[in-house]
């Protein structure tokens, strides 16, 4: 197996650890950067010895070496073009969420992803959590029985929020939900959403035009109800700090899970109480890696190179897509919102391919 050349268009946050982890696999023989940033570029790519480093995106596109892009740009809006303009070029491609911000859009890489035969995948990293991975399995081989009803509570901070939000004016649902809605989704299948009702609360960051919580009902086809808080305004605290709850129940046991972080707790004279190794992504502690994407990047890797099957496809993400979008728009009228939506009725739905 020849060595892959990879390209990483964005190395902020995610970026970053994506292209670390990358040079540190074996499977890598070549790594590309582009970044608008030139600090942040330059950091990198020394970092992780990359062979090219760029401020301009389409020259790791256009580069007939490359054998496969990670995009995690920003604002999301960037997604799309960035997306279809590698897969046009037959670069399979790891795109952070969300997928795309229009349904058409999503729908669009899907058919051209599927029509070139590329490995597609959404960076929804929180499957690769060995707590969210027990839930899945503890669905598949029956302990819990048949489900009857799931929890998901997730809260960041505001100092974060505001980051996130600062970007693209996108809401919890999905900004941070749709971590919680893909997961539910995922244990959940093959059943289908039918309906979705939410509301939003308005608190701290009013200031910035959007709300400081969002809460998400969704009812299932058998009647299974999923029902996911998701919150960035808890005060500011340890940088990137997350917090999340999950219940899930079933006719025959329930697995409820604590993923608080605050097992770990740093206080410091300078910085007070700090909750180390909190973050959603993870972070490097020297020689080991605390968190799911490390891995997340790595299976992606493997995918291309071994010619698997990626662990989040691109149907499935758009479909929790199709959700968060339902939610809002419940949010915004007060009404449920009944799914499909948007679905072409004369053509093959990819609703329906999703969930069988």
């Amino acid at each position: 197996m020849e060595p892959l050349s990879i390209g990483i268009i964005g190395t902020g946050w995610c970026g970053g650890i994506r292209a670390v982890a990358s040079a540190n696999s074996a499977l890598v023989g070549a790594l590309h950067l582009a970044e608008v940033n030139s600090e942040r570029l330059a950091e990198v790519a020394e970092q992780t010895g990359a062979v090219t480093a760029t401020a301009d995106w389409e020259l790791l596109v256009d580069d007939p070496g490359i054998d496969a892009l990670m995009i995690s740009a920003t604002p999301e809006t960037l997604h799309y073009p960035m997306a279809k303009a590698a897969l046009d070029a037959g670069k399979h491609v790891l795109l952070e969420k969300p997928i795309s911000i229009t349904l058409d859009e999503a729908d669009d890489l899907i058919r051209i992803a599927e029509s070139k035969g590329l490995k597609f995948t959404v960076g929804y990293s929180q499957r690769f959590n060995a707590k969210q991975a027990l839930v899945k399995r503890s669905i598949n081989d029956g302990t819990l029985g048949d489900p009857v009803s799931v929890l998901v509570s997730r809260h960041i901070t505001r100092s974060l929020g505001a980051k996130i939000g600062s970007r693209t004016k996108l809401s919890p649902a999905a900004m941070g939900a749709t971590h919680d809605i893909d997961f539910s989704l995922w244990c959940l299948d093959p059943r289908k959403p039918l309906r979705v009702y939410s509301q939003v609360a308005w608190g701290a960051r009013q200031d910035q035009g959007v709300p400081d919580t969002q809460v998400i009902v969704i009812t299932m086809d058998d009647g299974v109800t999923v029902t996911i808080g998701a919150g960035w305004s808890l005060p500011p605290g340890y940088p990137n700090f997350s917090t999340t709850w999950i219940e899930f129940l079933g006719t025959e046991g329930a697995l409820i899970m604590d993923a608080s972080h605050k097992d770990i707790v740093l206080n410091t004279i300078k910085d007070g109480v700090q909750f180390p190794l909190s973050t959603m992504p993870g972070e490097y502690v020297d020689h080991v890696y605390a968190g799911p994407m490390e891995r997340e990047t790595i299976h992606f890797l493997e995918a291309v190179a071994y010619d698997r099957p990626v662990m989040v496809d691109p149907r499935l993400a758009r479909l929790t897509m199709e959700v968060y979008i339902a939610a809002d728009l419940s949010a915004e009228t007060g009404q449920v919102v009944e799914l499909p939506m948007g679905v072409d009725e004369s053509q093959p739905s990819l609703l329906s391919a999703i969930t069988g």
